[in-house]
């Protein structure tokens, strides 16, 4: 259970959620089966577009990380318009991160911390969580980074 409020520690952080983004094909944003939500690819977006470019090309990890971060908090976005209250989520349980690079880049799992740090930073114990983080020859529209998570909700 959180033992903090997720909207006070998002304001410390200097966070402001943007509005849930809507699907760009044949999917929903978020689907719930019991007390799992499960949140689709996020792509990250930088100044309201999608964040694009290649890791181990144009894109340095550090890019990789701040694009990371960026889909997290429009995950938190989605996951917020579900649920009414972030405060409701008691385990962030899963996140899946696809990680546009070259065939030599090896630091996907670096990229994907950006995400990771967040999450763990908004949610405390209840943010720590399983993940998998793959290197992928494209994503849709160019994106850098895709991101997916598994959220339990009270």
């Amino acid at each position: 259970m959180n033992h903090h409020d997720v909207h006070a520690r998002l304001k410390e952080l200097g966070i402001e959620l943007p509005s849930a983004g809507a699907p760009a094909a044949a999917y929903v944003m978020s689907a719930q089966s019991g007390n799992t939500v499960y949140l689709s690819g996020h792509l990250a977006k930088r100044d309201g577009k999608v964040w694009a470019g290649k890791l181990g090309d144009a894109l340095t990890t550090e890019d990789g990380r701040l694009a990371a971060r960026a889909a997290a908090i429009d995950l938190l976005a989605t996951l917020h318009t579900h649920v009414g209250d972030l405060n409701r989520v008691t385990r962030i349980v899963k996140l899946v991160s696809l990680v546009n690079s070259t065939p030599d880049f090896v630091e996907q799992h670096l990229v994907t911390n950006g995400a990771s740090d967040l999450i763990a930073d908004v949610f405390g114990e209840e943010g720590k969580h399983a993940r998998s983080a793959f290197g992928v020859a494209q994503i849709p529209l160019g994106a850098c980074v895709e991101i997916e998570m598994v959220v339990e909700v009270k």
